[in-house]
Formats: structure tokens, sequence, C-alpha cells
């Protein structure tokens, strides 16, 4: 059981939207828990989080509370990224502050590892995103199948100039109903909101909200799945 990345909504700047999707997750067709994504825009800023917990079943044996939130300026750009993990006896618990870009400055961005109560301060000279904030970012994007794009997401105290292929397109049918996605394979080289265990493939409407509507992940043992079973 591990925590969902995401391609969040692409929500319209004006009046308070409020959406809200819940994906069942599956080890080796096992379900292994739930996740909620919920999104808030309002005319000051948009709001994306995730929140994965494990089934009962999974959780007498190993305990899962995944909690991740990016907060946005206006114009979409990253303002404030939180994650609390609970795996097992695995935690993390850090905030990263974004300062926003300006022309002719570098951009600051400050990280609190909360449990080892330690701060840091990084200048780029590029516009710079969270994971959830990146995968937001690409929703605006024109993805074409066969190419691949690149969007440099800061995690953890490290900058990554991430690859995102795009591998094509393919009707599928989730518990939500079927759809035309378009199939994306993030190459993470930081532990984001996703732990690293090998390929993460998304399948992701394809339209202008590039709403994720199945992911599948190998694992240590066995095999990631995560569906698509509800949403406004």
């Amino acid at each position: 059981m591990t925590c969902l990345l995401i391609f969040p909504v692409n929500l319209e700047a004006g009046p308070s939207v409020n959406k809200r999707f819940v994906y069942y997750v599956y080890w080796s067709g096992i379900k292994a828990g739930e996740a909620v994504l919920n999104y808030t825009s309002t005319p000051e800023g948009t709001t994306i989080s995730t929140h994965a917990t494990s089934a009962p079943i999974i959780t007498f044996f190993y305990p899962v509370d995944d909690i991740s939130e990016s907060t946005l300026y206006p114009d979409g750009y990253p303002k404030k990224f939180i994650v609390k993990v609970r795996k097992g006896r695995h935690k993390r618990d850090k905030v990263t502050y974004f300062e926003k870009k300006t022309e002719g400055k570098p951009q600051k961005v400050i990280y609190n590892n909360i449990l080892d109560d330690s701060v840091e301060e990084f200048f780029f000279d590029r516009q710079v995103y969270d994971p959830l904030s990146a995968f937001y970012e690409m929703t605006k994007w024109d993805l074409k199948a066969g190419q691949s794009t690149f969007i440099d997401i800061f995690d953890s105290g490290k900058l990554w100039n991430t690859e995102v292929k795009i591998l094509g397109k393919e009707r599928v049918e989730v518990p939500a109903g079927k759809f035309d996605t378009i199939v994306v394979r993030p190459m993470l080289k930081s532990e984001g909101i996703f732990a690293k265990t090998g390929d993460i493939t998304i399948w992701a409407t394809d339209d202008e909200r590039k709403l994720p509507v199945l992911l599948k992940s190998k694992a240590i043992i066995g095999h990631f799945s995560a569906e698509l079973v509800e949403g406004q």
C-alpha cells in the first residue's frame, strides 16, 4: 500500500470549486486500501490533497496513513507543500515553502524536515514545483503520444529534472466507468508522494482535465494498482 501519485484536475479560476475523487488501491489483486483526492479552488488559489489509508486487514500488519497537500498561488505555481507519511514504522513529516519566482531574481525555496528539526534554504534560477503541483502544471500541456516532456521537481531537499514519457492512448474500464485515456510514465528519481518501487504508469483522461483513472506500479513483492471508483 502506498500513496497515490496523480494528475490533478485542471480547475478554472473563479468562484469556489470543490471536487472529491475516490480510488481503491490493490496489491497483487487484493484490496489494500483507499485513496481520496480532493480539490478546492478559490480566487485566492487552489489546494490539492491526497489521503491514502490501508484496509483493515492490511492495517493489522502494515498500517498506512499518508497525507500530501499542495497549496498553489492563483496563477498555479506552488506556495506550500506538506507531506505526512506513516507506513508501518516508517515516518516522514516535512513542509516546503515556495516564494514566487520573479523576473531577474532566483526563486527561494525553504525546506523543513520536521522530524529532524532541520531547515534549509535553496535558490533556483528557474521555476520549480513540488510533486503535486508539477502534475497539475502538466495538465495544461499538450501531451503527444511518443514524446517526452520534462519538469523540475523539488522534493526532500533535492531538485530533479524529471522526464515524463507519453506512451500512447488507450480506452480503459474502471469501476467509475469507461474512459478514453492518455498513458504516461513519469520517470521519478525522488521518493515523492509515491515510494519508488518500480515503473509507474498512469492512465489519465484524454481531455483538458487529465484526471487519473488508473495507475499501475511494480512493488518489491507483486504489484500495485489504483482504480477510480467515484468522483464529483
